[in-house]
């Protein structure tokens, strides 16, 4: 097994780890208000934000990965300011890795969060608001414990869904070990190279994860099936 992974390979590994993790962590205070207005407003314009928020999913990878890595460049608006403050440019670094993962994976933060919020109704606020409960007490105290289970389904979700990037990563990271190379990407290089044994257990332990995320998804949805009405 040593020999089969290489030290490219576990630098991708964690790499990936640490992308998926600060991407799950990102999109959670990201996408619970964004999901909370969502589930809320009568607003005019909630048709045209949900649908902006919905776009990563049926865009192809490299179509949403050109334009971020446009924005994030030299002559991007994005990456003008980053210049501007002393950043420098983001494409092909760490830190662009994640604005995109974010970007890709919002979808599936803000899905089960809003779908929690709006199965909960509005009795719970109102409730709340009876009792003197100032909105803002009411949305910690009564809302985001009773949305827990998607809550836990969005990261979940987010974490998988930034394990298995490959189009995004391209366009926007490349392919710099220790540095924007993670496990899809390791994977590919490693068929480019007929190195099939090194692919083999990459894509298994891929295989592993991703039949562990199902099992994890159909457990909260089964806790979520007896929270929520």
């Amino acid at each position: 097994m040593n020999e089969a992974i290489t030290h490219e390979a576990w630098q991708a590994v964690a790499l990936t780890l640490k992308l998926a993790t600060l991407t799950s962590v990102f999109l959670l205070f990201m996408a619970t208000p964004l999901a909370w207005w969502l589930s809320q407003t009568q607003s005019r314009w909630r048709a045209a934000v949900g649908a902006l928020v919905t776009l990563p999913l049926v865009l192809p990878p490299t179509v949403l990965g050109f334009y971020i890595l446009v924005l994030l460049g030299p002559h991007g608006w994005v990456g003008q300011l980053t210049q501007a403050i002393g950043l420098g440019v983001l494409s092909f670094s760490f830190a662009g890795l994640l604005i995109g993962s974010v970007v890709f994976s919002l979808p599936f933060a803000v899905a089960p969060i809003q779908y929690a919020f709006e199965a909960m109704g509005k009795r719970p606020m109102e409730v709340a608001a009876t009792l003197r409960a100032r909105p803002i007490d009411a949305f910690f105290r009564v809302a985001l414990p009773m949305a827990k289970p998607g809550l836990l389904t969005a990261m979940v979700l987010s974490f998988a869904h930034t394990v298995g990037e490959f189009g995004v990563v391209l366009m926007i990271g490349g392919n710099i070990p220790g540095k924007t190379r993670v496990v899809s990407m390791q994977i590919y290089g490693h068929v480019e190279a007929m190195e099939y044994a090194q692919a083999h257990w990459l894509a298994a332990g891929m295989v592993i994860f991703s039949f562990g995320v199902l099992i994890a998804l159909a457990r909260l949805k089964k806790r979520n099936d007896r929270v929520l009405p």
